[in-house]
């Protein structure tokens, strides 16, 4: 996962207000209950002795957001008097709770916001298609491609007296709407960087579609035996599934060179101590963090990179005068993302892990 998107996430000097709050209205009086369950986490951020300022911002926000009802689920993130970043959910968080703490609490969301792959999906028919494109940072792209011929598209009756005629030519016209689609699709792949890509629409159209592509897309490409339309709720449920297994096979391919670095002892450590020491060294590709809470805390300082398993540390050996206590995967993240380290979350399924964190490197000690 890139966490470059939540660089401005961490300018400010905190304490940070972290809000996942549950807006689902699935009863007759669910607006009175949304509200009932947002006063809950309010109050549970003024016994943590939440700033007002940075309360009144998420108050703000919240309410907002249940007058017009936009969402069923929102998560945000607060320091300072003011929202610094939200997201809406199609659902309710899974856990819904309201944190105040040194550093925001984001594993939570990623571990719900999961691997964004920049993907495309494309209906062709023989006339042309319909492909939308989404990027990793959610830019959708839609582009509807109209063939240069549409007459005649469908082949004549046997008997007809010019059918070798006429059929020669709807396979002509086939071929040519078929190359001008695909040529859509590479570009706009291209554009958005797709890694998933799922085509549906009618058979023929399809073969002759994926016969033009370029091999790089035809490598991240799937089929859907669907004649639909890009709007199609089964063509989306489709495209989850497919997203789903880029997810896991991304998960999978890190933990299997983790394990194999991890072996050969090179480029790879297990456990929190090592982990730091290699995070304050910049020296994480990949941050491997359990889907669940870790539970140990560290020490932090201004700077991404001051973190220590003590505040002597910290005093010591950078000079911080004031260390804060906070959470590991919350301190680790940090230091993660101002480093341009990738982030990998290994699902848990409930079962609590001896070793819960470790890297990939990007070179040896």
């Amino acid at each position: 996962m890139d966490l470059a998107f939540l660089k401005p996430l961490y300018h400010r000097p905190g304490p940070y207000v972290s809000v996942y709050a549950d807006l689902t209205r699935t009863t007759e009086d669910a607006t009175k209950a949304a509200e009932l369950r947002w006063r809950a986490l309010r109050a549970d951020l003024e016994a943590q002795g939440a700033p007002k300022d940075t309360l009144r911002a998420v108050g703000q926000t919240i309410d907002e957001e249940l007058t017009l009802r936009r969402s069923e689920g929102m998560v945000l993130f607060a320091a300072d008097g003011a929202v610094v970043y939200s997201e809406r959910l199609p659902h309710g968080p899974r856990t819904p709770h309201a944190t105040v703490a040194p550093l925001p609490d984001v594993l939570p969301y990623l571990a719900e916001r999961g691997e964004r792959f920049p993907h495309l999906l494309a209906v062709v028919d023989r006339r042309g298609g319909a492909i939308d494109c989404v990027t990793a940072d959610g830019r959708h792209d839609h582009v509807d491609v109209e063939g240069d011929e549409e007459y005649p598209i469908r082949k004549t009756k046997a008997g007809d007296w010019n059918q070798s005629r006429f059929q020669r030519s709807s396979e002509n016209v086939w071929k040519l709407n078929a190359k001008k689609v695909a040529h859509e699709i590479d570009r706009a792949a291209e554009r958005c960087g797709a890694q998933a890509i799922l085509i549906a629409g009618d058979t023929r159209a399809r073969t002759a579609v994926l016969e033009e592509v370029s091999e790089h897309v035809l490598e991240h490409t799937v089929e859907a035996d669907k004649n639909t339309t890009v709007d199609d709720p089964d063509l989306e449920a489709e495209l989850r599934r497919l997203l789903r297994l880029k997810t896991a096979e991304r998960v999978m391919t890190v933990a299997e060179r983790f394990d194999r670095e991890l072996a050969n002892g090179q480029r790879a450590v297990s456990g929190l101590t090592p982990t730091v020491e290699a995070v304050r060294q910049a020296r994480v590709e990949t941050l491997l963090l359990s889907d669940e809470e870790v539970k140990d805390h560290l020490w932090i300082g201004p700077d991404p990179l001051h973190v220590a398993a003590t505040a002597e540390e910290l005093r010591d050996e950078f000079g911080v005068d004031a260390p804060r206590e906070d959470r590991a995967d919350a301190a680790l993240i940090r230091a993660a993302t101002a480093t341009d380290s990738e982030l990998v979350l290994l699902p848990t399924n409930g079962t609590p892990k001896n070793d819960q964190v470790g890297a990939v490197l990007r070179y040896t000690a």
